[in-house]
């Protein structure tokens, strides 16, 4: 997949209509948006083609409606916040079908520099199948496609890939290739040396980013609950830690694996201990500090230790690049943060290049008040994920090249 491609800055859209595909994907509650950092996020691209004198035509998909209108998904409240956020009318066509009579008529009425958005993408039940009918109906509002949406890139629907193969010009916007410039090249042409830390619960969401990352890093760290089925794999003991049994033999090839290939795989060698998990999850518990090869039976590890947090800190400390996703520990609870804390403090701390990789991490690093010492934090969870396994992405293979 080429990451060289069009974006806003390639074009002008003076006198043309322009659909921009948005991530309005807000969490809403009695109708009301409790976080807009997507709105504010989208705001630079937006202002851009105002700027220039197109015809701004936004969509974006909400919750899941599941192919039906369902009024509490509507982006009615979104239009609303838009327009106090841009300081002009985003005019809202509320058609159930989308491409309507009243998206329609309030295209067709635009001036140059106006706001419309249409209502939630995912009305539609082929949006999510891609219908050709439908990338019809929205690539003919347009002259030219803007994807700015990059939460839905690992998708091929109508609003970001249909479309885009409709219209002569389809090219990212600022958010698109925020993420083109950091998560991808920092994969396919990292500064060395290139860091790759990763955490979560599961080896199984993992397999991909594992194997696709030891070929690409110079050094792999591996914590969180997926550690575990590592250090099982290396013949320890691990009491009633999360284990992926199943999972066994492919963590011994990927231990040979990286030794074959001369890279660093460095697991905790310590971990924080519960008898039993928290409940609720951020309830106070008891813990112990074991080396990794002695966990008691009736134990389970739930944090790395001070001493798999030192190594995993000094590893970054020599980088040029680091790429994080997924947490050390237990996050949630404030006792088991501690190793999240020192890696994320390891990164706030660095002057290399800081990736996060969405999902929990992103969370985790915002939550611990370190988000503005990072080089960039991904607003993909699905679609960072599938940028790190080295996966073609539609949303972003559907745009022009330069």
């Amino acid at each position: 997949m080429s990451l060289n491609k069009k974006s806003v800055d390639d074009i002008n859209v003076k006198g043309l209509r322009v659909l921009c595909r948005c991530d309005f994907n807000v969490p809403l509650k009695d109708g009301k948006i409790t976080d807009e950092n997507r709105l504010v996020a989208a705001l630079p691209t937006i202002k851009k083609l105002i700027a220039d004198g197109g015809k701004v035509i936004l969509c974006s998909h909400l919750g899941k409606p599941k192919g039906e209108p369902k009024p509490e998904l509507s982006l009615a409240p979104v239009a609303k916040r838009l327009s106090e956020l841009l300081g002009q009318e985003v005019k809202f066509a509320a058609d159930p079908e989308v491409v309507g009579p009243n998206a329609k008529a309030a295209v067709a009425a635009m001036k140059d520099g106006d706001v419309i958005l249409l209502e939630n993408t995912r009305y539609r039940a082929e949006e999510t199948k891609n219908g050709e009918a439908f990338s019809k109906e929205l690539a003919s509002l347009c002259d030219v496609f803007v994807n700015d949406a990059f939460g839905t890139a690992h998708r091929a629907h109508c609003s970001n890939v249909g479309v885009a193969q409709l219209v002569d010009t389809a090219v990212v916007g600022y958010l698109m290739q925020k993420e083109i410039d950091f998560l991808g090249n920092a994969v396919e042409n990292p500064v060395r040396p290139f860091v790759a830390i990763l955490g979560g619960a599961k080896v199984a969401d993992k397999l991909n980013v594992i194997n696709n990352l030891i070929e690409k890093c110079d050094t792999l760290i591996i914590g969180g609950g997926m550690a575990f089925t590592f250090v099982k794999a290396q013949g320890y003991e691990i009491g009633k830690s999360l284990v992926d049994d199943e999972k066994l033999d492919y963590c011994k090839e990927m231990i040979a694996k990286a030794e074959k290939l001369g890279k660093k795989l460095l697991l905790p060698v310590d971990a924080v201990c519960v008898k039993e998990f928290p409940n609720p999850i951020d309830a106070k518990v008891d813990t112990i500090v074991c080396d990794i090869d002695a966990i008691p039976a009736d134990t389970m590890g739930c944090d790395i230790g001070p001493k798999s947090a030192a190594l995993f800190a000094d590893a970054v400390k020599a980088a040029k690049t680091v790429v994080w996703n997924g947490p050390m520990g237990v996050f949630e609870n404030p006792t088991l943060a501690e190793g999240t804390l020192k890696v994320a403090q390891a990164l706030a701390d660095t002057d290399a290049t800081t990736i996060i990789g969405g999902g929990d991490s992103a969370a985790a690093v915002n939550q611990m008040g370190f988000g503005d010492k990072m080089s960039h934090i991904s607003t993909g969870g699905g679609a960072s994920l599938e940028f790190l396994e080295g996966k073609e992405l539609p949303g972003v293979a559907a745009a022009n090249d330069k």
